[in-house]
């Protein structure tokens, strides 16, 4: 299936049919116009988070950007569809399966080219490869890791304020950061990546996110990401 074959005008994003959706990215040349473009299809494609049907129509075109084939950021590409491919049912990601292999490939290539004074994209972009891998919770989750929340103490349910991120002394809760050679799944994978990719800031984050947090109401030290999967 090619974007080419599809019919926008029987499809919907988030003010109505989508036929407005080819010309949009027909638009995208490397100008100055391209923001503006971007902040339209994000608008209309994944409006606060929801994805429509016409959002997974777009995943070929936003893997021709990200290949190269078409202009357009790969690295916009890259981050609208992992938000799509994050909300993909069995059903769509087969459907899409060739081009969420090449985003996955695009993804990575990104993820090296981040500048260090910029963790919060790194994090956005590994969170859109986990959506690509199809990897659960955390390929929406992941940006939790600079990100204020409550994490539900399992001893004693009570509601503890997290933040693992740069201000994570404002919440003032005891966090208590694994050690890397603690990490497995998820969180070792992320660390690896960010330390590899010299984002030391987001490797410290990941060592806060998999570790433990002491509950303030019955001192119980528990597993923070284990909340948030939960």
């Amino acid at each position: 299936m090619t974007h080419q074959a599809v019919d926008w005008s029987r499809l919907t994003h988030a003010y109505g049919p989508a036929d407005d959706i080819p010309g949009l990215f027909a638009r995208l040349d490397g100008g100055q116009e391209d923001e503006k473009v971007w902040q339209d299809l994000w608008s209309a494609l994944c409006h606060q988070g929801t994805v429509y049907d016409a959002s997974y129509a777009a995943l070929p075109v936003l893997a021709d950007i990200a290949a190269g084939r078409v202009p357009g950021e790969r690295k916009q590409a890259v981050l609208m569809a992992g938000l799509i491919a994050a909300e993909a049912d069995t059903a769509d990601r087969a459907l899409y399966a060739s081009q969420i292999t090449e985003l996955t490939s695009a993804a990575q290539a990104c993820l090296t080219e981040v500048p260090v004074d910029e963790p919060m994209t790194f994090v956005y972009l590994a969170q859109s490869l986990l959506a690509f891998e199809n990897v659960p919770v955390w390929s929406r989750q992941l940006e939790l890791l600079n990100e204020e929340f409550e994490a539900e103490c399992p001893e004693c349910e009570a509601l503890t304020c997290v933040e693992p991120g740069e201000y994570a002394d404002e919440c003032g809760t005891e966090l208590h950061p694994a050690r890397p050679e603690e990490l497995t799944g998820t969180g070792a994978r992320i660390h690896t990546l960010a330390r590899d990719a010299g984002q030391s800031q987001v490797a410290e984050w990941v060592t806060r996110l998999f570790g433990r947090a002491t509950c303030p109401e019955c001192e119980t030290r528990f597993a923070i990401s284990e909340s948030v999967t939960d």
